[in-house]
């Protein structure tokens, strides 16, 4: 199966995605990545795969005063939506593949990718692009999601899916999100990137909260591209197939919610994976990788 629709995020997906997954799974993880990252006096900041600019604002409220703020992504709907809502200090937003930075050698203190590592085609070289403008000292920070079976939202709404779509179940959510957490690899890959130091990994976890269970199911189903899997499988448009895959994913989701006497309420769990390598004469890289951070 061709997988270039996965890193399509166009038409009403940055919108929704903004409204409606930020909220839910994002904000809380970019702010703890803007904690890490600030913690190092970073002067030049990259960040990667900004999406609709959860990390660039919090980024924006935690570094020092006199840091620099570049944020990029692939997609330029995402990056539209992230100029629209702004931040609260100058911030340079570009259109950029991650996979070939336009930026010189030794650009940046810092490069930041909060859950973007997953759509990259060659993770190993997006690694080395990330390693490649880092000036020496600097530092790599990133995060993925862990795998799907932790992930309950995600889980939940795959199942009910495939329950609609059973001969060509979507499966966007488990390939691409979801299908980038084992550390072995993780680590293999900073290794074939030039990071020659073990990866350390340390587990980050928070909560997610949403009024009701349609919220998640309508926010995966329609803010990210698993909307263009099911838009493509059901010709009377993405409303026909969402609303039964909506209430199947009501019925799963509440009574776990209601066990646990908190309706809206799935815990994350995640790792912090650091990583310090000496690519050049006197300094270090420092990727730090949050991965399995799961709903």
């Amino acid at each position: 199966m061709s997988t270039q629709g996965d890193k399509l995020f166009a038409g009403a997906i940055p919108r929704l995605y903004e409204t409606h997954l930020v909220p839910l799974i994002f904000a809380a993880y970019a702010e703890d990545m803007a904690r890490r990252v600030a913690a190092g006096k970073p002067r030049r900041v990259l960040e990667m795969a900004a999406g609709t600019g959860v990390v660039t604002r919090a980024l924006a409220t935690t570094l020092d005063a006199d840091a620099s703020l570049v944020a990029t992504d692939l997609n330029d709907g995402m990056l539209s939506e992230a100029k629209s809502i702004g931040a609260s200090r100058p911030v340079t937003w570009r259109q950029a593949d991650a996979m070939a930075l336009p930026f010189d050698d030794g650009s940046f203190d810092a490069v930041v990718c909060q859950f973007g590592a997953m759509f990259f085609p060659d993770k190993a070289a997006a690694f080395r692009e990330a390693r490649r403008v880092l000036a020496p000292g600097g530092t790599f920070a990133f995060s993925v999601w862990d795998r799907i079976e932790d992930n309950e939202f995600a889980d939940v709404i795959t199942q009910s899916l495939a329950k609609r779509f059973s001969d060509d179940p979507p499966r966007f959510l488990a390939r691409t999100p979801h299908g980038y957490h084992d550390r072995s690899a993780i680590v293999r890959d900073l290794a074939s990137a030039g990071f020659t130091t073990p990866a350390a990994i340390d587990t980050v976890a928070e909560r997610s909260r949403a009024a009701s269970a349609d919220i998640p199911a309508f926010a995966y189903c329609a803010g990210t591209p698993l909307r263009n899997e099911i838009e493509a499988r059901a010709p009377g448009g993405l409303d026909a197939a969402n609303a039964p895959c909506r209430r199947r994913a009501r019925r799963a989701l509440r009574p776990r919610a209601d066990r646990r006497q908190d309706p809206g309420a799935r815990r994350h769990r995640g790792s912090l994976s650091r990583s310090i390598a000496s690519p050049h004469d006197g300094g270090y890289h420092t990727p730090r990788t949050i991965s399995a951070l799961t709903l």
